[in-house]
């Protein structure tokens, strides 16, 4: 007994021993694999960033171009071009085939449906795309009557308002490079305001009153955007609870989906929808690129939102909101080529101004990143339903 014992007791010793380079073995390879994954995924994370970067920027810039050969080509209907920036919503159903909602009960603890919660929620998707309605209609009359140059440089503003909404709804801090960003983009929108090029204008058969108008309307859509934004985050934090990828596309297409209804109701309303056909039939460019105009620019709209989105789930709502301001050189310099606008040195002191602004935001955007992913060391890798900030 006492040989079996010590045999039994020198191969257990063995088996540990054994079981200890096993375990050295395992977990050098872990952590060398880890590694490798860890490389890969953030190159694969920085790449799907990228992708989604560039689905947003060349939308946004085609559905701005499209929106200003609508009107440069006779049409008329301000409803009709506001109803094309949010009517094609249901392509962002199939996102959902790929990325549907969480199954783990874990996830949705607090999520449990009753009818209280399914009320609030209707309640802010019908406020948020009443207000994106609004929102759009301001664009639309903005584009109307500013050249695209103008119109995107007052575009930038956006950032100037969302730092103000975001200090007193999402209680976020003004730094001193954020109000640089405030100060420049205000002085540029205002050099725009005062200043028209009265040729131009002339040529479009534009009103210096309702140059204003375009100004004012472009100043208020940047700054509905920007408080659109900020509900937004509110909504995911306090009555969502999350904001995973398939919860940011349900508000987009449940927001765009009452924008839509609002839209259509005030085109019946106003009576637009009945000198439609007539429109159609004087669309200098002819019938089928009337209706390709319309489609292209509604598919615009909302590759545009699928890379919001992307960029939502993948780095957060601020991000995306910065990187839709990338588009400020873009568009101006294809006004010029596409639609032979004149830019003047107003505009360009005004352009200047805005990307100065623009990159103190993106700067302090990179100082706060650094700062609160300083102890992780790494970007998340984001997955299906794994909720973001």
């Amino acid at each position: 007994m006492l040989n079996n014992a010590g045999v039994a007791g020198h191969n257990i010793a063995a088996d540990d021993e054994v079981k200890e380079l096993i375990a050295v073995g395992v977990s050098t390879t872990t952590d060398e694999d880890e590694q490798s994954l860890l490389l890969l995924s953030r190159w694969k994370w920085w790449f799907l960033v990228a992708i989604n970067v560039a689905i947003l920027l060349m939308g946004q810039s085609g559905a701005v171009l499209l929106g200003r050969f609508y009107f440069d080509q006779g049409g008329k209907s301000i409803w009709m071009a506001t109803l094309v920036q949010s009517v094609a919503f249901p392509i962002l159903f199939f996102p959902l085939f790929f990325f549907p909602h969480s199954e783990n009960p874990s996830v949705t603890t607090d999520l449990t449906i009753n009818s209280s919660s399914t009320h609030t929620v209707i309640m802010v998707y019908i406020l948020l795309g009443t207000l994106l309605a609004g929102d759009n209609l301001m664009y639309t009359i903005g584009l109307l009557y500013l050249p695209v140059s103008t119109y995107s440089i007052i575009c930038a503003s956006q950032l100037a308002f969302n730092a103000i909404f975001s200090f007193f709804i999402n209680a976020q801090k003004l730094t001193l490079l954020v109000l640089n960003t405030v100060v420049f983009l205000t002085i540029s929108a205002s050099l725009l305001a005062v200043h028209s090029d009265s040729s131009e204008n002339e040529m479009r058969n534009v009103t210096r009153s309702k140059h204003m108008v375009g100004i004012s309307c472009t100043i208020g859509a940047s700054a509905g955007y920007a408080l659109l934004l900020c509900l937004m985050q509110v909504s995911f934090e306090r009555v969502l609870k999350r904001e995973t990828f398939s919860v940011v596309l349900d508000m987009q297409i449940w927001t765009s989906f009452v924008a839509s209804c609002v839209c259509i109701v005030g085109m019946f309303a106003s009576g637009e929808w009945q000198g439609l056909k007539d429109e159609m039939r004087r669309f200098k460019a002819g019938r089928e690129i009337y209706i390709l105009t319309l489609v292209g620019t509604a598919l615009a709209w909302q590759i545009f939102s699928v890379g919001v989105v992307g960029l939502i789930y993948l780095v957060s709502s601020f991000f995306s909101n910065v990187m839709s301001m990338l588009s400020l050189p873009l568009v101006p310099v294809a006004a010029v080529l596409l639609y032979h606008e004149h830019i003047d040195g107003v505009k360009i002191v005004a352009m200047l101004l805005s990307i100065f602004g623009f990159s103190s935001y993106i700067y302090q955007n990179y100082l706060d990143d650094t700062k609160s992913k300083a102890p992780a060391g790494i970007h998340h890798t984001a997955t299906p339903e794994t909720s973001v900030s």
